[in-house]
């Protein structure tokens, strides 16, 4: 399930109005936004929106302190009685549930591990999984064990039945923590008395209701659809209701559509961030800088793009060097748990949303931290030494100042990568970096070695790039940290983004390796290896294919050694697509772990990009707390003190680095989800960015309706094959029954189609002509159709005529 969702044409499946109307077990569901029904009280006609969800309760209550109802009142700023009341019924639900027990000193929360936390995700087909937050197996949820949660919803599922060898385990949802839909695209349609809206999305396996005035939206010619406000989730047998907030054209253009996958990702109406007073980041124990010429490196162009860290390389003795890696100082700029901090945490990520950024900092905040040529900056670095075969031998963390040097821009890269060694003249791109020229080059081969060690580590590089569509803009370039799918997009050496990466992941091993010697609470990002038996499943299909593989004595192959026999061949491309569907994702954790992406074994911390990521921003918030106000040794009495700030100290420090105090916002916040919250919403936003790729492919290839062109099988199932169509790499849907020439095997082991007759084969890398027969943009589903050569018409003709006439061996003799 970590993989992106192919664009499968399948049916759109409703559910009855039974299921619709059935009650909710166990369940507390909820109104807009979502709260509890204990079945207590009567559903009101005029449905009353409420100020909270299940998991903002939870992330008020500590399971080892109780919190009195009058101060979770207050955090959560319910003043008026309707609120209160609301807030009572919720409570009694999760009461029932064991959720919480509530004492006469307050509420205690508590932690029943029978309840995994995870989100639904559904298919057309009526099929939903629920994905859970701590990574483990998926949880396979039958209709009438959904009780009422929709697709995207964060949910608590109990195990009904225990999985098997090749079986999920079952389980039914008991609590909805916090609906994912709170308004969705629909088309409108009048059946009998009802006017119901049909969600456009057909994973939300529900119609909602809307008032009679809404009939004013119906749109037979369906050049339009309409956004729905719910306004009352399902609740026992009282099915959703909604009503019309908006109508958006479907072909309005490059920017409609854009407005129309925001809408749906419900990215079109944020929040404004909160005004606030930044604060200056102090003075005391900075380490001035400003004489290294540092390079910022230009990735992006987009309005509003995150601010990247700047770098710098000092060569050392014996081959060695020092790579500093300064990252604008965001941390020191605001009040932690602030209204800024809240809001930047709800956000979770600056979205790349083509030629422009949702940016994850407020604009002044962003403005104030922006690193600029010529002037002084308040940064926090690393110094990273590094050994000639380039490992990690010693790193050391200040907050700092610096100036940066110069600009470098992608092209200044290319034409560094076409100047010819010891050429006199500098090409033009290269001119006014002409004093950084040497600094470049050391940094590319630093980077290309750096590269080399993370692949041997078991990383893996695909050669899979976002197709180059001009309104994908800034998406064509990979972010300069581990990304969240358990893959990197193979880059040349001679690459901004690839130079970047490098120095960033050896920045995060650095200070996870730190935080976790030092036992602070960080946000760890940790990335298991493949699971051996979906990796051999890759490596079954490609033996099939005849793709020379080397197996371990075990029978078993890794995934990397995977990847680099996938690109010695001429599949690659569908080879390397089926591999990645097999990767893990990386995700945010409270304990250190391996990141196999990063090639990292023991702790990885991403810090360097806090206008990117809130991950970045909250571990940067515990450096510099660390950096300014840590203790260097047991008390003032003490002479010799720790250089807390490097590796130096790993295994000195028997005292209390921070104060109770200082510790307690960092602890809290882990202790009630903050890294869960943050995997989760990292997940929405990659299925925008995917809809986002999906719209622009299709958009491309409306056009070519009716055209012929040469495509890759990238997939083969037992109800046809996908295609990948250029010139966007569109992928689309050759449905069996639209294989006329003959009757159609799936031979699952050998992953390919085999006619019974002709014994003609589809199978996964085979080039084909096809035929663009049909694109639904909205829908991201491209319906195609194999054009047959003639030889084959011709065999199909002679064999319908062979069968139609009578065999003149069987025929009696003639008197």
């Amino acid at each position: 399930m970590a993989g992106p969702q192919r664009h499968r044409a399948q049916p759109a499946h409703r559910p009855s109005r039974s299921l619709l109307e059935q009650p909710a077990l166990s369940t507390v569901s909820s109104l807009a936004p979502p709260g509890c029904n204990t079945g207590s009280k009567p559903i009101p006609s005029t449905p009353m929106p409420m100020k909270f969800t299940v998991a903002d309760l939870l992330d008020q209550l500590s399971t080892d302190e109780c919190l009195q109802i009058s101060k979770l009142e207050k955090a959560l700023g319910l003043s008026t009685k309707t609120d209160k009341d609301q807030l009572r019924i919720g409570l009694d639900a999760m009461v029932r549930l064991d959720l919480v027990s509530e004492k006469d000193t307050g509420l205690l929360r508590h932690d029943n591990p029978e309840l995994i936390s995870a989100r639904l995700r559904c298919s057309s087909k009526g099929f939903c999984f629920a994905l859970r937050d701590d990574g483990g197996e998926d949880i396979y949820i039958r209709d009438h064990q959904l009780n009422h949660a929709w697709n995207g919803d964060r949910v608590l599922v109990r195990i009904t039945r225990e999985g098997g060898r090749r079986r999920s385990p079952e389980g039914g949802v008991q609590c909805i923590l916090q609906r994912k839909t709170s308004s969705l695209l629909a088309q409108v349609e009048q059946q009998e008395e009802r006017l119901l809206a049909i969600p456009l999305d057909d994973r939300l396996l529900t119609t909602v209701e809307l008032p009679a005035a809404d009939s004013v939206h119906l749109d037979p010619a369906q050049e339009s659809v309409v956004e729905v406000q719910i306004d009352q989730f399902p609740v026992g047998q009282f099915g959703p209701l909604g009503h019309v907030a908006r109508r958006l054209p479907v072909r309005g253009g490059e920017a409609a559509d854009l407005d129309l996958l925001l809408t749906k990702h419900l990215l079109h109406d944020r929040s404004p961030a909160p005004k606030t007073t930044l604060k200056t980041p102090q003075d005391k124990g900075r380490t001035d800088l400003t004489a290294q010429p540092a390079l910022l490196l230009e990735c992006w162009s987009g309005e509003a793009a995150p601010i990247l860290p700047a770098l710098w390389l000092e060569e050392l003795e014996q081959g060695r060097w020092r790579l500093w890696v300064h990252s604008a100082s965001v941390a020191e700029r605001f009040a932690s748990g602030g209204a800024l901090d809240s809001w930047m945490r709800d956000q979770s990520d600056a979205i790349a949303t083509g030629r422009a950024w949702l940016p994850l900092l407020s604009a002044p905040l962003a403005k104030a931290a922006a690193f600029e040529v010529g002037k002084a900056q308040d940064a926090i670095s690393v110094a990273l030494e590094l050994d000639a075969e380039g490992g990690l031998e010693h790193y050391r963390f200040c907050l700092s100042r610096i100036r940066p040097a110069a600009r470098v821009p992608q092209a200044a890269f290319e034409a560094l990568a076409e100047r010819k060694p010891k050429a006199r003249t500098v090409p033009a791109a290269l001119k006014a970096l002409k004093d950084q020229l040497p600094l470049l080059e050391h940094l590319v081969a630093l980077a290309a070695l750096l590269r080399q060690r993370r692949l041997a580590a078991g990383s893996i590089d695909l050669n899979l790039p976002v197709p180059p569509l001009e309104q994908l803009g800034d998406l064509q370039v990979p972010v300069p940290d581990a990304p969240r799918q358990g893959w990197m997009v193979e880059r040349p050496e001679a690459d901004v983004s690839e130079v970047l990466r490098e120095a960033v992941l050896m920045a995060h091993r650095g200070l996870g390796r730190h935080l976790a010697a030092l036992r602070l609470p960080a946000l760890f990002a940790v990335n298991p290896a493949a699971d051996a038996a979906e990796i051999n499943e890759v490596a079954k299909a490609a033996l099939a294919l005849e793709i020379p593989l080397e197996l371990s004595v075990e029978g078993n192959a890794s995934a990397a050694e995977l990847a680099a026999a996938f690109a010695a061949t001429d599949r690659q491309r569908a080879l390397q697509q089926q591999l990645r569907d097999s990767l893990k994702p990386a995700l945010y954790a409270n304990e250190a772990g391996p990141h196999a992406l990063a090639g990292e074994t023991e702790a990885f911390a991403p810090w360097t990009c806090p206008a990117l990521h809130y991950a970045d921003l909250w571990n940067q918030q515990l450096l510099v707390t660390l950096l300014s106000e840590g203790k260097d040794r047991p008390t003032v009495r003490h002479k010799t003190s720790a250089d807390i700030a490097s590796d130096s100290c790993h295994g000195m420090i028997d005292w209390s680095l921070l104060a109770p105090s200082q510790l307690a916002p960092y602890e809290q916040a882990l202790q009630h989800g903050l890294a869960q919250r943050l995997n989760s919403r990292q997940g929405l936003l990659q299925e925008f960015q995917d809809d986002l790729l999906a719209m622009a492919q299709a958009r491309h290839t409306e056009p070519l309706v009716g055209q012929v062109l040469t495509g890759v099988i990238s997939g083969v199932q037992s109800y046809g094959f996908f295609v990948e169509v250029p010139p966007s790499n569109v992928e689309g849907l050759v449905h069996v029954s639209s294989l006329k020439d003959d009757w159609y095997e799936y031979r699952s082991r050998q992953n390919r189609l085999v006619g019974r007759k002709f014994r003609r084969t589809f199978m996964v890398g085979d080039s084909v002509e096809v035929e663009i027969q049909k694109v639904d943009a909205l829908r991201h589903q491209i319906d195609l159709a194999v054009v047959l050569p003639e030889s084959s018409d011709e065999a199909m003709e002679a064999d319908s005529e062979a069968d139609s006439e009578p065999d003149p061996e069987s025929e009696p003799e003639a008197d």
